[in-house]
């Protein structure tokens, strides 16, 4: 190879690597770390401190894209202290199926949500199909998983065949954000929008993983 020839072989290998997208993974990884602190972390905060930590969580969710709207970046700071209140949040959920179904119902819910995670990310990335054609279905689908969620929530129908219903609708919407997402990060985001999409692959894996949870909830307890 002679000399002139080697910048091209290096930009065509960063291009082959997509180095933004890596970053992006990488910090992922550690928001879903961080988040494992935080709740490690719930099991010593008072009872009383969830709910007001739920609101705080909610308020952030909004700030960040009512930031994004201000063609502004949040920072890493910003998107790993919510990951690691999201983490204490997630603690009396995490319990709560615990006590159902034992550690294990929670360990097969959180293989099970990677696995999915990991294999619809390597479909979405490798395959190079554009899926923004779901970005309106996904909507659509989110207003009416929050529409019969409210339902399930003034009737107690999170258990059943409605709570059943509920979560694998919410399986398949955000199955579907991480290839509509990681799809629309594969084709390139600048350095200060990482974060931003950090925090949206977060929430991805952990509606995911509640969703899952769930599922296997309703399951273990028919048994």
């Amino acid at each position: 190879m002679d000399v002139q020839s080697r910048p091209i072989a290096v930009d065509m290998e960063r291009e082959a690597y997509n180095d933004p997208f890596h970053k992006l993974m990488r910090m992922f990884t550690i928001s879903v770390l961080i988040s494992f602190i935080g709740t490690a972390i719930g099991t010593m905060v008072p009872p009383a401190l969830f709910l007001p930590l739920v609101v705080v969580e909610f308020v952030m969710v909004i700030s960040a894209f009512w930031i994004r709207r201000g063609k502004k970046a949040i920072g890493y700071p910003f998107v790993f202290a919510f990951t690691f209140i999201s983490g204490v949040t997630l603690y009396p959920t995490i319990a709560h199926y615990a006590n159902i179904g034992g550690n294990s119902l929670v360990l097969t819910a959180f293989s099970v949500t990677a696995a999915g995670f990991a294999a619809l990310s390597f479909y979405a990335y490798f395959s190079k199909r554009d899926f923004s054609f779901l970005g309106g279905m996904l909507t659509i689908g989110l207003f009416t998983l929050v529409g019969f969620s409210l339902v399930g929530m003034f009737t107690g129908g999170f258990g059943g065949g409605l709570g059943l219903g509920i979560s694998v609708l919410g399986v398949l919407i955000f199955s579907g954000y991480i290839l509509y997402d990681i799809s629309r990060y594969r084709q390139g985001l600048s350095d200060e929008m990482i974060p931003l999409a950090v925090m949206c692959l977060y929430l991805d894996f952990i509606n995911l993983f509640l969703y899952v949870l769930r599922i296997l909830g309703i399951l273990s307890s028919d048994d």
